[in-house]
């Protein structure tokens, strides 16, 4: 037989675009390969245990609940129910889109709790945006700096008044004892009474140390003192901001929580639920840049051509259409979700978003055309936000407008309004009503918490 030694190699027509790591370096080889490798978080416990940074997160959660003695293991009593747990694991990115930390969380698994016999109350309140924004900007007036708190595994401190029994967790199983539960003493997440149980302990610490409960905003804290001395605390689950105008009550207030909760010191506020807030002399920005570039390279927009405005002048959408032709439902509601949370920082988009947001039950690729649009218009203006200047009079002033019958279906009205507090929104809200009557009814209706809310800050300031 001859040999192939010096036989010619031809690749096969069907290889001609694959690339092979052949010739290649360990060091290229190393980098070829990251390049293709998932940066998905992992969904199971096989597949996260056989990484060490998550073995070390995993750990980390653990840690943090025998510290704050969370359960005790026991036998199950007869006829109690057992709740499973699972592992939650989440890669979480700074402002810049770094990876800031991987986190592992132990989660019970709270849909097989039935009400009245393993839960009663759920329900917890959070904080609004209205409130969020007017803190910012009577802290830009002021000249203020606001500052912001994370509590580390919040949902462990809060207590529990119901026997929960929950199994062992995967990977922490007590030798010898793996037919035994834990339970617990403080709530865990993925309960169904958790929210509610952080919520109370945490409102219990801030009547102790003096703070006095927004009648009309429940996680609104203020605390005042001897010459004028103000603190401001605004809750968001396990998140808190806080201004005022004494720096001992800061350091003071800061040593408390460390004292009472597992604390993390942020500093200054930067970035607070997608929200990127820019603190400095002339004022206060809040902007939502790194979220807009998100959306767009979910919805393949990213390389799309910007406009001038979020939708056609005169432009006029209706429900039905002779030809028009459907489109994917799911899609879309994820459009308009996605643009929604955007209306927090960009008043611009309220109308055409609220417009679109009408459609949602069938759309067709006229509406489907609109939100692409809102778009492209938003490639363009990705860095737009609110500024609240230092200074100024400081003012509460309302503005109120309505599209009197202005839906082509109904001929509904389109009614909305926004507040201004100094040099910049800080409240807004938009409608299909049935007349004008939302401006002066509807309007004060929604607004009427607020106006107490941010009269009430200007009163204890001033």
């Amino acid at each position: 037989m001859s040999s192939n030694q010096g036989r010619s190699r031809r690749q096969p027509a069907w290889l001609r675009d694959y690339v092979t790591s052949k010739g290649l370096s360990d060091e290229d080889e190393r980098h070829s390969l990251v390049m293709f490798t998932s940066a998905e978080d992992p969904v199971t416990f096989e597949e996260a245990f056989k990484s060490m940074k998550w073995r070390e997160a995993m750990d980390m959660e653990i840690g943090a609940i025998n510290k704050n003695e969370t359960w005790e293991l026991t036998e199950l009593p007869a006829g109690a129910k057992r709740i499973g747990v699972k592992w939650v694991f989440k890669t979480k990115f700074n402002e810049r889109g770094d990876v800031d930390k991987h986190k592992a969380r132990l989660v019970a698994k709270g849909y097989s709790q039935r009400q009245g016999i393993d839960y009663n109350e759920v329900f917890t309140p959070v904080a609004r945006w209205d409130t969020i924004r007017t803190i910012l900007a009577l802290a830009a007036h002021k000249g203020w700096c606001v500052f912001q708190l994370d509590v580390k595994s919040a949902f462990l401190h809060g207590e529990l008044t119901e026997a929960v029994f929950i199994d062992q967790p995967q990977g922490y199983e007590k030798p010898g004892e793996e037919h035994k539960v834990y339970r617990l003493k403080k709530s865990l997440y993925g309960l169904k009474q958790v929210p509610r149980a952080w919520y109370s302990k945490i409102e219990a610490y801030f009547a102790k140390e003096g703070f006095e409960k927004c009648f009309c905003e429940h996680t609104l804290f203020i605390k005042s003192c001897d010459k004028g001395k103000l603190l401001i605390v605004s809750l968001y689950v396990d998140d808190l901001i806080f201004t005022g105008n004494d720096e001992e009550m800061f350091k003071n207030f800061k040593e408390s929580m460390k004292k009472e909760f597992d604390m993390s010191d942020l500093g200054r506020m930067k970035y607070f639920l997608g929200v990127e807030v820019v603190q400095n002399s002339d004022g206060i920005f809040i902007c939502q840049c790194k979220y807009a570039k998100e959306v767009l390279e979910r919805f393949g927009m990213e390389r799309s051509n910007p406009v001038k405005n979020p939708i056609i002048p005169g432009c006029k959408l209706s429900k039905h259409e002779g030809s028009a032709v459907n489109v994917d439902a799911t899609k879309y509601k994820k459009l308009v979700g996605s643009l929604l949370y955007l209306t927090a920082t960009r008043l611009d988009l309220m109308y055409v978003v609220g417009l679109i947001s009408r459609y949602m039950e069938k759309p067709t690729e006229m509406h489907l055309q609109a939100g692409k649009r809102i778009l492209r218009y938003l490639k363009g203006t990705m860095e737009l936000g609110i500024g609240y200047r230092k200074g100024g009079d400081g003012s509460l002033i309302a503005f109120a407008d309505s599209d009197y019958p202005g839906d082509v279906n109904d001929r509904k009205s389109t009614s909305g309004y926004v507040f201004m507090l100094g040099t910049g929104a800080v409240s807004w809200s938009l409608k299909k009503t049935a007349s004008g009557d939302f401006i002066y009814n509807g309007g004060r209706v929604h607004s009427s918490s607020f106006v107490c809310m941010s009269r009430g800050l200007v009163k204890k300031n001033s």
